[in-house]
């Protein structure tokens, strides 16, 4: 399965203000592996950033004024992505400039070229209600180093969500682990070791935890308006 985790920076917030795309980072994964074949592009957007957005990304328009247009890349662009999917954080923003530029260029919406797209904030919501889930917020969750990441950039902020989507979809990984030591013959470098045979501990939740644990739940079914699900099965299963 081949995955592209993609960002973009631009010169504002929105299209209708006439922003445009300056920069396009992208991460490839195969059967999510980093694969190194990533792809990182500048683009000149014939336009001055926005004050706030210059804060952001620090991409001025003198140091964008030599690079190319974005109908100089689009090629290249649409050919790496092609029939891959696409993993985004907040998707509808950066397909939203996507697809004005395609659409400039009188080329079809940016999801007719990929298999799919996901919305890695979608998912992060789905596993974290209520909480912060901007990518500074998940690297900090999922301990990873985002110290470097002292302005927005589009190939550092998809190296970093590559982390963070392996990190949120680790249930979607099969129990084998690649060691780096293989045998010559093969040529792959790599020997997988089976970890399903693995007897795991089990441990029991003190009283204590139990007690803490029916609290906070409690906490959020409050905070639900008491619509939380597993309130509304007991229920079903006491009237059954």
């Amino acid at each position: 399965m081949r995955q592209i985790i993609l960002d973009t920076e631009t010169t504002g917030l929105e299209v209708s203000d006439g922003n445009r795309i300056i920069e396009i980072g992208c991460v490839e994964l195969l059967n999510r592996q980093l694969t190194g074949n990533n792809l990182h592009l500048y683009i000149n957007p014939e336009r001055d950033s926005e004050e706030g957005a210059l804060r952001v990304h620090g991409l001025t328009t003198e140091f964008l004024s030599d690079k190319p247009k974005f109908a100089q890349i689009a090629e290249d662009f649409l050919a790496y992505v092609q029939d891959a999917e696409v993993i985004i954080h907040n998707a509808a923003f950066d397909t939203r400039f996507l697809d004005h530029e395609l659409q400039l260029l009188g080329r079809e919406p940016f999801r007719a070229h990929v298999t799919g797209v996901i919305d890695s904030l979608a998912l992060a919501k789905e596993q974290f209600p209520g909480k912060r889930n901007s990518l500074d917020a998940l690297c900090d969750r999922f301990g990873i180093d985002n110290s470097s990441r002292t302005l927005h950039g589009a190939l550092l902020d998809a190296e970093l969500l590559a982390d963070v989507y392996i990190s949120l979809t680790r249930g979607q990984e099969s129990l084998m682990m690649e060691t780096g030591q293989g045998d010559e013959g093969t040529g792959s470098g790599m020997v997988q070791i089976d970890l399903s045979g693995i007897q795991l501990p089990v441990l029991r939740a003190s009283a204590h935890e139990l007690e803490a644990h029916a609290a906070m739940l409690q906490v959020i079914d409050k905070a639900s308006g008491e619509k939380t699900i597993w309130k509304k099965i007991s229920i079903d299963l006491q009237a059954g």
